[in-house]
This record gives C-alpha cells, structure tokens and sequence, in this order.
C-alpha cells in the first residue's frame, strides 16, 4: 500500500518523535516520584542512556516504545513501504538493546525493560499493576526483568 502523505510531510512527522521524555516514560517517572521513588534521568554515562537510573542500587529501567523496538507484540508491525529500510533499521536498535544490555551487565547494573504495550493498546496492564511491578523489582535486587502487556485472549 502506497503512502498517504508525501515523502516531505512524512519526514516531518517522523522528526517530531521523540526518543526521551515520551509520555509513557512520564507516566512512569511521575507515578515512581509519587511513591517516593528519586532517580536519574538519561545518564550519559551509562550505555543506552537509561530513561531511569537508580544508582544507589545499581539499577536501570528502560521504556521502550514496542515499534521502534520490534517487540512481539501487538503494537508492532513493520511498514508496508520501504521494507528493506525498516527491517533494517528495528534489526539494528533490536542488536543495539542487546549489546546494551550486556554492556550493563558487564558493568554490574541491574536492568528492566517496561514496554509500551504494558501502558497501551489492548493489552495494557493498569497503571498501578505496572508501578507496582516496576517498584517490586527495584526492592527485589533481581538482575533482569520486562514488563509487557498481557498476552492477547488473557484479558
């Protein structure tokens, strides 16, 4: 299927996407604040520039947006226009989180990924359930976790 706005105003929509301070990582950094909860944001010293760093425990929360990060889940599907370019491109953020990933465990940080099907779309999780997970997992000491929606037919 052909696209439905032209190559220039497609450009500019895709410019005003945002890699930080998205509202699902609002949501969450404000609902964390609430509870008590005080962190970093965006630390450039850490590989990935964590969205939530918690450095007294070593721990990193990450939220991620399900398309630019090819989650299996409903909220992604891959265009139907310049395919190659697409695949492409969520491959390489998909080996990037990856490498990150490694990079943290390397370095001794604990690492949570919420995805944006947890907040949105038809499998989302209520606000309090997911703050809950996250704040759990931050007291838990684990050392890896995700935190997505529920698998379609559970609800």
């Amino acid at each position: 299927m052909a696209d439905i706005v032209t190559p220039e105003k497609r450009s500019l929509m895709m410019s005003g996407i945002r890699g930080k301070n998205t509202k699902p990582e609002i949501l969450i950094r404000k609902a964390l604040f609430a509870r008590g909860w005080r962190y970093r944001l965006h630390d450039k010293r850490l590989p990935g520039k964590p969205d939530l760093v918690f450095p007294r425990l070593r721990a990193v929360v990450f939220v991620d947006g399900c398309f630019w990060h090819g989650h299996t889940c409903h909220l992604f599907r891959l265009p139907s226009s310049r395919v190659d370019f697409w695949t492409e491109k969520i491959a390489r953020n998909r080996q990037r989180d990856v490498e990150v990933r490694k990079a943290l465990d390397g370095l001794g940080w604990r690492h949570l990924t919420v995805w944006e099907c947890a907040l949105k779309g038809r499998t989302r999780l209520p606000i309090v359930e997911v703050i809950d997970k996250v704040a759990n997992w931050l007291e838990s000491g684990r050392f890896a976790a995700d935190i997505e929606g529920t698998t379609d037919g559970d609800q």
